[in-house]
């Protein structure tokens, strides 16, 4: 039995798990120093042990819908979109249609017992939706959603645990269902939904949070009648690590989706930064794990606990990358993945496990709990349980983050939805922007794109207006992808020349103008052209690469060795582009066989990329569709980079 970096100096390197070599590795620890993440290497580990739903935890027993696999699922899907790996999505999807039937029903879920712990996963069938959209996750999704309309709440509106559970709001309970209700708000337009999923946060925190500490209590009981109750107070007696964990990544989930203008939404920030603080002051300063019970370091049987140091790490570092928490937490988020690392991450028998997790704590119920340190004491702690393993898998995904948020900080990328801005049916039939956009999963979107840009800390902004002076004043990337055609959009809106003029001085000003054009027939050619002719770029009325079915050899492009912009990739794909004619000061920088694929012009202190292809939207670099070997999510990250280090503005 060996424990992963026994001896190794922390230190955050990308793609390389946070850690650097200061004396013996062990056989993970070396994976991970070659480039191989602790998420990936615990992933492995979930689609072992766990191959198509939690069965294997119980052998024996019926699989349930279970909240425990949505923990995994959630740290499965942030894997999915750091790596561009379709093996990750796949376990996803394949794990969420072991309960989902074709009908939209979800096998054991029973919206009757009215269980918050069962709206979790819904998450993942939001997910499952908005990249697949196949009609039975809608349905699903919606099922769950309907058990919140019904859900009991307190008097003061605050949902129920559970039925069983009456009159009680647990910390637990706001992860269980308000990252769901959030992210169905947003994804549906409920947008009056927001206030309510504030409300959860700030009656939670209102009727938990201790003055003194500001740490939050497990469980607050309206009606002052469960024996582990507060008779005054209404709360439990302790400060369970793991129920303020919950809550901590309740609050960066759900806040991620509330619209940034929302007048509830900066009172949920207050609210995470005090949790930070409070969370922040009780890491054990010698590890840099949290205990079990938090506020009792030095009180017999207590123990550090693997899932709630997780859960801490989570919260801390994505806050501080979204901007909700200052750079101060970043240290206590990287002390504590260090902790994690030295105390619970084990290889054993060629397998990484994570050791430490408390298998369950609650309140009330049969048998009693009582909320006292000695009942918290008496929970079995076990190895591999889900709730620890996806907190970690989750955990790891941000840390691997780290590295790169400084390489854009401060920049922003500037989507146009003016020249593109095409129309399709909503999930409620009310019309939608889609094709080409940010926010859109599917196919045909650029979520995945603009995701790449966020984790390397540029802000994407969509700008639907024809471009100004002052629109672009404080941006320094620009992305103009497949204008329209009639045939596309009814009355489309035309590059037209003061709008050539105003890019042009944005450009030779320091900006950085990406355009992704499209093959001929698909694309608005006359003005676009006259665009990227002022930079000397013309497109050419051609398709290339034209592949029919699964011969994806016929779009294969090899990257030449030491490439001025990919560095990474070895072989990309692009089906059906415009080649490029090219004057100065354009230049090729990608050609096959003499046909210019890609070029690049210099304008005074700025820079512009043309490619004749949408060629970065979700269906060619997600990984869903591609061969493995075709790289194009690391050239999306290779441009980025390289577009970032371009800005002058």
């Amino acid at each position: 039995m060996k424990k992963f970096a026994q001896t190794l100096l922390f230190t955050v390197v990308a793609g390389a798990g946070a850690l650097a070599q200061s004396g013996s590795l062990n056989a993970t620890s070396q994976a991970a120093a070659k480039g191989e993440s602790y998420a990936a290497q615990m992933a492995k580990t979930v689609m072992t042990i766990w191959s198509d739903s939690l069965t294997q935890q119980s052998p024996g027993r019926t699989a349930r819908w279970s909240y425990d696999q949505g923990v995994i699922l959630e740290g499965i899907e942030g894997l999915w979109r750091n790596t561009a790996d379709k093996k990750y999505f796949n376990y996803l999807q394949k794990s969420m249609d072991f309960f989902v039937q074709e009908d939209g029903t979800i096998r054991t879920y029973h919206a009757g017992e009215y269980n918050i712990d069962h709206v979790l996963c819904g998450r993942n069938l939001l997910t499952l939706y908005k990249v697949t959209g196949k009609e039975k996750y809608r349905k699903a999704v919606n099922l769950l959603r309907d058990q919140l309309r019904t859900h009991p709440r307190t008097k003061e509106g605050g949902f129920w645990h559970k039925e069983v559970y009456p009159w009680q709001m647990w910390l637990d309970g706001l992860y269980m269902g308000q990252p769901f209700y959030a992210e169905y708000a947003a994804t549906f337009r409920e947008d009056t939904a927001f206030n309510d999923i504030a409300k959860q946060f700030i009656l939670m925190e209102r009727h938990s949070r201790d003055n003194k500490t500001g740490l939050l209590y497990h469980g607050y009981d309206e009606s002052r009648q469960q024996q582990w109750a507060d008779k005054v107070t209404g709360r439990s007696p302790n400060f369970w690590a793991r129920a303020m964990g919950w809550y901590g990544n309740a609050l960066v989930d759900a806040i991620e989706w509330f619209p940034k203008d929302h007048p509830k939404r900066d009172s949920l920030i207050g609210i995470l930064n005090r949790f930070a603080t409070a969370v922040a002051s009780v890491q054990d300063k010698e590890t840099g794990l949290w205990w079990d019970v938090l506020d009792m370091p030095k009180r017999e049987k207590n123990y550090f606990e693997a899932s709630a140091s997780s859960m801490f790490v989570y919260a801390l570092a994505k806050g501080v990358r979204l901007g909700y928490l200052p750079q101060k937490f970043v240290p206590v988020a990287q002390k504590g993945y260090k902790g994690i690392l030295n105390q619970f991450v084990k290889t054993e028998n060629g397998q990484v496990n994570l050791h430490g997790t408390v298998s369950v704590s609650g309140l009330g119920g049969n048998p009693y709990r009582d909320g006292s340190f000695e009942y918290y004491m008496r929970e079995k702690v076990i190895v591999n349980d889900p709730k620890g393993v996806g907190a970690f898998i989750q955990a790891a995904n941000e840390i691997d983050l780290l590295p790169t948020l400084p390489v854009g900080k401060g920049k922003t990328v500037l989507l146009d939805n003016y020249f593109n801005r095409e129309y399709n049916k909503g999930a409620n039939g009310e019309p939608q922007l889609f094709h080409y956009v940010w926010d859109e999963m599917d196919n045909n979107g650029l979520n995945l794109f603009g995701y790449v840009f966020q984790k390397h800390g540029v802000d994407t902004q969509t700008l639907a207006t024809a471009p100004t002076a002052e629109s672009l004043k404080k941006v320094q990337m620009y992305l103009i992808v497949d204008p329209d055609t009639q045939k596309e959009t009814a009355k489309p809106n035309y590059i037209e020349s003061k709008d050539i003029d105003v890019i042009y001085n944005w450009v030779k000003d320091g900006g950085v103008l990406l355009l992704f054009g499209n093959d001929s027939g698909n694309v608005e050619f006359t003005h676009f052209n006259q665009l990227a002719g002022r930079f000397g770029i013309q497109f050419n009325y051609d398709s290339r690469n034209r592949v029919q079915g699964s011969q994806y050899e016929v779009g294969t492009f090899e990257i030449p060795a030491k490439h001025e912009i990919f560095k990474n990739p070895k072989k990309i794909y692009i089906k059906e582009y415009a080649s490029q004619t090219v004057k100065a000061p354009a230049r090729a920088v990608f050609s096959d066989k003499g046909v210019v694929v890609m070029s690049v012009a210099k304008v005074g202190k700025g820079t512009v990329f043309a490619v004749g292809d949408p060629w970065f939207y979700n269906e060619y670099i997600d990984g869903r569709k591609l061969p493995g070997e075709l790289e194009n999510y690391k050239a999306a990250e290779d441009l980025v980079q390289w577009a970032i280090k371009q800005a002058k503005k």
